[in-house]
């Protein structure tokens, strides 16, 4: 399985099973639109972390090691979110403009590990 971060307002995103990455729905994209395979709020930043953070790059480093924390206490989550992908390419979808700094990076890095 290969895990890929795409962001769901551009278009030519990879094939493979399609999980929203993010807590909150993005905003103007419809659900047919999205055309997703699951949703994975349970995987996304809490919300006072995602708040927190504001996609401020100069709090990146302390955002990653405090979504890791997080995402520690969901591995059971993780690895049978795993398992519903089966051999399926992974794309995980995301809304932030910011490409560099979005919590998709962070998912993907901890997904490949349980894998």
């Amino acid at each position: 399985m290969d895990i890929k971060i795409h962001r769901i307002y551009e278009d030519n995103a990879p094939q493979g099973y399609r999980v929203l990455a993010d807590r909150l729905w993005p905003r103007g994209v419809s659900k047919e639109e999205a055309d997703l395979d699951a949703h994975w709020k349970d995987l996304a930043p809490r919300s006072d972390l995602r708040k927190w953070f504001d996609h401020d790059p100069d709090k990146w480093s302390d955002f990653r090691k405090k979504y890791l924390s997080e995402l520690s206490t969901h591995e059971k989550e993780a690895k049978e979110h795993l398992e519903e992908v089966g051999q399926k390419n992974l794309i995980l979808l995301y809304g932030a403009k910011d490409k560099k700094h979005s919590h998709a990076h962070i998912l993907k890095a901890y997904l490949e590990k349980l894998k």
